[in-house]
């Protein structure tokens, strides 16, 4: 007869049930965890290898970002009647209005969508008109911004001038190209990636 904690068992034959074995055939919850942990470790490090070779997608956004305000103000300008100017440096662009009465160019004041914008460290802007390369300044001088002369043109027709504006960083090779076709066509492309 044997004798439990909880009692006095009866019936020799559940004796058998009793003896158990440890079960060998399955993964520990250590285990489990530690190959959890090894998986993230290669997922993570396979995101960041993508994220550095692949397509950069904060000179995308700035790309995209020109690309659609140029697209705007080319409407803009045809529901408004007046000319639109881009004026390029290598670390960002303006944007100018002209005044037909006193023939300049006007800095947009208190319009903050229009107003100079910088791109983030190392970025930085090319600028081709008639495939020819424009030698930008790094920085808008005051000299420059007193007498502006933008580089691109939106005429109050809805036309602009053809421009191809590159968006690259100085550690990789890849870039992005905003291309603008007289007719106001715009086409965002990239250029030197291998990644998706």
């Amino acid at each position: 007869m044997l004798t439990l904690e909880t009692g006095t068992l009866t019936n020799p034959s559940t004796s058998r049930r009793l003896d158990f074995e440890p079960h060998t055939g399955g993964f520990s919850l250590i285990e489990l965890l530690v190959v959890i942990t090894i998986i993230g470790i290669f997922s993570g490090a396979a995101i960041l290898s993508l994220d550095i070779l692949g397509n950069d997608r904060d000179l995308e956004r700035e790309a995209f970002r020109l690309k659609s305000m140029t697209k705007l103000l080319t409407q803009e300008s045809v529901m408004e009647g007046r000319s639109y100017g881009i004026l390029f440096s290598e670390r960002g662009y303006r944007f100018y209005i002209y005044d037909y009465r006193q023939l300049l160019w006007l800095d947009p004041i208190g319009d903050h969508f229009l107003a100079e914008y910088r791109l983030q460290e190392p970025m930085s802007i090319g600028l081709f008109l008639e495939n020819q390369e424009i030698v930008l300044e790094s920085e808008f001088d005051q000299e420059l911004l007193a007498d502006p002369e933008p580089q691109v043109i939106i005429y109050a027709s809805g036309e602009l001038t053809p421009f191809k504006a590159v968006f690259s960083r100085e550690e990789n090779e890849g870039s992005f190209a905003i291309t603008a076709e007289i007719n106001g066509f715009l086409e965002l492309s990239e250029q030197g990636y291998d990644g998706p």
